[in-house]
């Protein structure tokens, strides 16, 4: 499979969207668009929520009679066109926010609810939509001159208001690479201080200047866990508006499995991704010493593949919510880059008869 299918399975990474950046400048172009019927506007908090649908399940556009009647003075940024619609975004404050949810009788929704609520259209959309406002909400003054900025292009592009500097800024998006180590049939996951005791990731950490995505890699896992990695290949990417990445998933193998804990993480450990639980110091390996359950909440790129794990039923209605929303992540292939140790026995979910089981033993009524 290539990459570029790879990446389509991956949360907020399936927009198939014509973005159209030839027309942005064209003025009448975009007002065409502008009073098309089909358009659509959707409408992005400033706290970074997104109008959607009554039942939750897809996103509330406005049409453009709406967008006239409930937000007319909002400057829209074009975001695209798919299925013979343009997409429009509008930024609005909470308290028009409040008034717009009040008027249509639907709410608001964040952007992790939605990689897990929406159609993977709808969550790339909002992702994209999210990461273009963080850009223009934070991009008000002239890095060279600190004179205020106009917005062109549609919104996609920022221009000096002072003519003696006129300089040109254009969105920007930081680099992150996100790895799955492994050392014969395990993998390496770590956990960072402010994660609750057993709860692993992948890692992760920002690509420097003057640095291959590859060197980053090495970095990384070295910085982190004190593992020296060699071979590395690109698996897929995904976007991560919080507020401006893009996450590169790769795929590596440690050069030998001793670890030796960095600052930024609190543990690390070698996990087997077919038998969990892993045996006590295995070749070196550190291992629990005691049986291990394994919470997959979506391994990076890797969907059913690793770690498919869900762990006992948890006993509070917020936890079963909280669990209610990984079936569906499962269900619907989605990589979060998140895998939880329990210490519990174990449900195993490979099969949707296994995830019918899993959420009506939970309760389906806890997500409302």
């Amino acid at each position: 499979m290539s990459s570029h299918l790879r990446s389509r399975n991956n949360t907020f990474a399936n927009l198939q969207l014509e973005r159209s950046a030839e027309q942005r400048d064209d003025a009448d172009w975009l007002e065409e668009r502008l009073c098309s019927a089909k358009s659509r506007f959707i409408v992005l908090r400033d706290d970074g929520r997104i109008l959607v649908t009554g039942d939750q399940r897809a996103l509330r556009g406005l049409d453009p009679f709406e967008r006239d009647r409930l937000v007319r003075d909002v400057v829209p940024t074009y975001l695209g066109s798919a299925g013979g619609s343009d997409r429009f975004l509008l930024r609005i404050d909470a308290t028009q926010g409040d008034l717009v949810a009040a008027e249509l009788g639907v709410p608001f929704m964040n952007l992790r609810s939605a990689g897990v609520s929406l159609p993977a259209f709808d969550a790339g959309l909002f992702a994209y939509a999210l990461g273009l406002a963080n850009w223009q909400a934070r991009t008000r003054y002239c890095a060279n001159c600190a004179a205020p900025l106009r917005f062109e292009a549609a919104g996609h592009r920022a221009k000096c208001t002072n003519p003696q500097c006129a300089m040109e800024h254009f969105p920007r998006t930081d680099p992150a690479v996100i790895v799955i180590v492994t050392w014969r049939d395990a993998c390496l996951l770590g956990r960072m201080p402010r994660l609750p005791p057993k709860r692993f990731t992948t890692l992760a950490g920002f690509v420097e200047p003057g640095e291959t995505l590859e060197d980053a890699v090495r970095r990384e896992v070295f910085e982190e866990a004190g593992v020296r990695v060699g071979a590395s290949d690109y698996h897929s990417s995904q976007p991560w508006p919080f507020p401006a990445s893009i996450m590169l998933g790769f795929t590596a193998q440690a050069e030998d499995p001793a670890i030796q804990v960095g600052p930024e993480l609190a543990e690390a450990r070698w996990f087997e991704a077919d038998q969990p639980p892993l045996p006590h110091d295995r070749d070196g390996m550190r291992g629990a010493g005691e049986p291990l359950g394994l919470r997959h909440i979506g391994m990076y790129g890797y969907r059913r593949d690793v770690l498919l794990r869900l762990a006992g039923l948890p006993p509070s209605p917020l936890e079963r919510r909280e669990c209610l929303e990984q079936l569906r992540a499962l269900e619907n292939g989605i990589a979060i880059g998140v895998v939880e140790w329990t210490g519990e026995p174990v449900i195993e979910v490979d099969t949707a008869a296994d995830l019918e089981q899993a959420r009506a033993a939970l309760g389906e009524e806890v997500t409302r």
